[in-house]
């Protein structure tokens, strides 16, 4: 059996964590520059406040109700998810844990008698909580999918599961099936929702009833077939272990307010990859290749510009390099190929990839002795920066003003992250 656990509202029971008159309260939070709403409280949705619109035109709502607003605070968010996680790794033992996304993971219970599985499930929720502060769900199956099915059940039906289900039996994996639509089924996207509805598949139930080969040729080939082998009992999809060396690093932002003149720019894109590098170097790699890309605000005339809706352009590098000045001087330099004059740019990012282990980086005989030096040096301001936080040591090319950063008018304290903004006991 396997098991899904999945933080309720994740991003809002974080911001109850540390504000619990907030509880029983309906709480939103919005995307970067506090232009969307991507997360709410069952509460909030209560009141009709709807997902992923826009938080302009739901503000008359949210303040006639006197619904709590935060900015992302992904500080705060990432250490929560932490703490979750590491809490599973201890009940339930590391090598069974397999972290999903930031708010779910999969954990295999295959050695738990089947009498004893809800139990378990209960202390998971009930400890989970108790030791995070973060409410849970908790749905337990012979299969991931099924697992994702009782999960989303257990969440529907708060007050009758306790946010736990167990599907235990064949029957009651039908009655689970039969109460869960097509657009819920993980990994049923919208338009094979949309191609299965109008042949008469309208739930989980039905879909599960269909041939292997049927799903082969109609659900895109292998992977429609573990579909179905999961709807029907079979296991497809083992636990995967996490990754921890990634093949890509990308740091992208909306800026604040539109930008218009090349400065500005290069100084986010020189921001960006200096952000970049960190995550390179704390996995102890290097980067052969530097990509960049910049988003122009769409304009009623627009003829007269070469560039359409977005572009980007990459540069390889002599030799592998995890050095933040090493890779700001060619990400700066590929703005200028980028950039027109006269048009608002709303968006920027760098992404690293041709990523190699730092130790496995084929030297230079013409390389300057002291250049290894640089390697001592990046990794003093790295632990500088993240004991004193806030880029307390930085590249003249990331400026100073940083009028471009993006709007945060709700942000939250950075409440275990940060000394200065620890919460206050009275």
């Amino acid at each position: 059996m396997i098991a899904i656990v999945d933080c309720n509202s994740f991003y809002c029971s974080c911001e109850r964590v540390f504000r619990p008159e907030l509880k029983n309260k309906p709480v939103v939070v919005l995307s970067n520059n506090d232009g969307c709403i991507i997360a709410r409280s069952d509460e909030a949705k209560a009141i009709g406040v709807g997902m992923a619109g826009p938080y302009f035109l739901a503000k008359p709502l949210i303040e006639q109700h006197g619904v709590a607003t935060f900015s992302s605070n992904y500080n705060l968010y990432g250490n929560m998810s932490w703490r979750v996680m590491e809490t599973l790794r201890v009940l339930m033992g590391e090598e069974n844990v397999e972290v999903y996304s930031v708010d779910e993971c999969f954990i295999d219970l295959q050695k738990i008698p089947r009498e004893q599985l809800h139990e378990v499930a209960a202390n998971i929720r009930h400890t989970v909580e108790m030791w995070t502060g973060i409410q849970v769900s908790v749905g337990v199956a012979p299969t991931k999918v099924l697992s994702k099915v009782a999960n989303r059940l257990a969440k529907k039906n708060k007050a009758v599961t306790n946010c736990v289900l167990v599907l235990d039996s064949p029957r009651k994996t039908e009655q689970a099936l039969q109460k869960t639509m097509i657009d819920d089924v993980w990994g049923v996207g919208y338009q094979y929702a949309e191609k299965l509805k109008k042949i008469g598949i309208n739930t989980a139930y039905d879909l599960s009833k269909r041939d292997i080969q049927w799903g082969r040729k109609n659900l895109g080939g292998v992977v429609g077939e573990r579909l179905l082998r999961e709807l029907k009992g079979e296991k497809s999809n083992n636990l995967e272990k996490q990754l921890v060396e990634k093949k890509m690093i990308a740091t992208t932002r909306m800026f604040g307010s539109p930008v218009k003149d090349i400065n500005s720019i290069k100084e986010a894109i020189a921001t960006y990859t200096s952000r970049a590098a960190e995550k390179l170097r704390r996995q102890h790699s290097a980067a052969s290749t530097i990509s960049v890309f910049v988003v122009p605000k769409e304009q009623s005339n627009t003829a007269h510009f070469r560039h359409g809706p977005s572009v980007g352009s990459h540069i390889t590098l002599p030799m592998a390099t995890s050095l933040t000045n090493e890779l700001i001087k060619p990400a700066v330099k590929l703005v200028d190929a980028l950039f027109e004059e006269g048009r608002l740019y709303k968006k920027a990012g760098v992404i690293l990839s041709g990523i190699v282990p730092d130790n496995a980086i084929q030297g230079n005989l013409f390389a300057s002795p002291n250049k290894n030096q640089n390697r001592m040096l990046m990794s003093m301001v790295d632990n500088i920066n993240f004991s004193m936080r806030d880029d307390v040591l930085k590249f003249a090319a990331a400026g100073t003003a940083r009028n471009w950063k993006m709007q945060q008018n709700f942000h939250s304290p950075r409440y275990t992250t940060r000394w200065d903004e620890l919460r206050t006991v009275k």
